[in-house]
């Protein structure tokens, strides 16, 4: 699914779930001053504002007041910590971000989530030693059940320096872990395409974007390659679509220049 305006660092951030919403169900004055001082029931309160996929700025700006509610009432509460860095990324403040999932680790070393997270806002600040490290420490936790999550991230940043053979070793490790990746199969497709296995790269591309039918950026991959490679049909039907159902500026332009270039001799 397109994100709109949110602004993220680079992919593979663990997704947050809401739970314990049961602190917040009390009701009578009493029960409602009381709740107000539960860490559980604020965390849960910043959540719902982070969960929400129409979020904008005002509703992270929300999620984040409520996550440093709950961390006055718990110093310690590692989910918040981790819950306000993932707000912070997604509003593009890499340095909050950072400081959030480090107190997050302090707290709470084998909070696993925090450690990919944190190595995602690290590649995002261009301290790729870092990164690379908090990733292979996530995937050293033979416990976290998300490793698909840093070996993803791995090889996007060994196919960013070139790597192309290491990159793959590791998104296959990745599409083993979770073979309804969609970015890793996009991944996979422009790893393919860089190798000149265009066939390869076509499946790849149109896999994901099956496995994540609303994110238009996904389809468009498939349509500029059908275009690139001699699918002039194909392509124009892929980017006809692109263009009447995204509502990114930037991507409908993009549609838009290559369906132009279709009807060049």
């Amino acid at each position: 699914m397109e994100k709109g305006n949110r602004s993220f660092p680079a992919g593979g951030i663990a997704l947050v779930l809401i739970l314990g919403l049961t602190a917040s169900c009390a009701s009578g004055p009493g029960a409602k001053k009381n709740v107000e001082k539960d860490p559980r029931h604020q965390y849960n309160l910043g959540l719902i504002y982070l969960n929400n996929l129409a979020a904008d700025e005002t509703a992270l700006n929300k999620a984040i007041v409520h996550f440093r509610k709950a961390l006055a009432l718990d110093p310690k509460h590692f989910l918040a910590l981790n819950a306000l860095g993932l707000a912070h990324s997604m509003k593009g403040d890499l340095g909050q971000a950072a400081e959030a999932f480090q107190k997050c680790l302090e707290i709470n070393p084998s909070f696993t989530e925090a450690r990919n997270n944190l190595g995602s806002i690290y590649e995002a600040q261009g301290f790729l030693d870092r990164a690379e490290a908090e990733y292979k420490k996530a995937l050293a936790d033979e416990n976290y059940v998300s490793r698909q999550l840093p070996l993803y991230n791995l090889a996007r940043m060994a196919f960013r320096q070139d790597k192309t053979k290491e990159a793959s070793d590791y998104l296959d490790r990745a599409l083993r872990y979770d073979p309804r990746m969609a970015m890793g199969h996009n991944l996979k497709g422009m790893i393919l395409e860089k190798l000149e296995d265009n066939e390869g790269a076509l499946i790849s591309y149109e896999k994901a974007a099956r496995l994540v039918p609303d994110d238009m950026n996904l389809l468009f991959n498939a349509g500029r390659l059908c275009a690139k490679t001699g699918r002039p049909e194909r392509a124009r039907d892929i980017l006809t679509t692109v263009l009447e159902k995204s509502d990114d500026p930037e991507l409908r332009k993009k549609a838009s220049e290559a369906l132009a270039s279709l009807k060049k001799p």
